[in-house]
């Protein structure tokens, strides 16, 4: 269901304001001052190819920030878990929010770092893309997913 409705939201949500979407032009726009922030000269700029922002990094383009790259996938397999997991609604839903901000918060942290790492390192570049910076995205969740079962999971007492 949460992936239909984001689908539709890809299909109806779009705005020539916010290319190629508003989700993935903010993540590409905070990418952008995050690099900027750790020193770097970030830029991005429409696709004229692709909905797509190209990610430059002292004049390089080093990434194309497409929809897949906004995390939303992610967070909504995150929320699906948490839903089939069901703790009561105050708990559970204070828990999809912090993880959800943290996954985005993650995200944004791990573009910038892998377009820095590829500038400084590009002969490192598919072990870096396609290796080390998934497995912090998926680590990440995975790691909320054990600390809520952790807290879902109330040991036995003995009687």
């Amino acid at each position: 269901m949460l992936v239909f409705l984001y689908n539709l939201y890809l299909k109806y949500g779009t705005s020539e304001r916010y290319y190629p979407d508003i989700i993935t032009h903010a993540v590409a726009r905070q990418s952008e001052l995050l690099i900027q922030g750790f020193g770097y000269d970030g830029s991005i700029e429409p696709s004229t190819i692709e909905p797509a922002m190209n990610l430059k990094v002292e004049g390089v383009q080093l990434a194309r920030i497409i929809e897949g790259c906004n995390a939303v996938s992610i967070m909504l397999l995150f929320i699906s878990f948490m839903l089939a997991f069901w703790g009561g609604a105050k708990r559970t839903l204070l828990f999809i929010l912090g993880g959800v901000v943290l996954i985005y918060v993650m995200n944004i942290l791990r573009i910038a770092m892998l377009s820095i790492g590829i500038y400084e390192y590009p002969e490192y570049s598919e072990i870096l893309h396609g290796t080390i910076f998934p497995a912090i995205i998926y680590g990440t969740v995975f790691l909320l997913w054990l600390a809520w079962i952790k807290s879902y999971t109330k040991p036995v007492k003995d009687a």
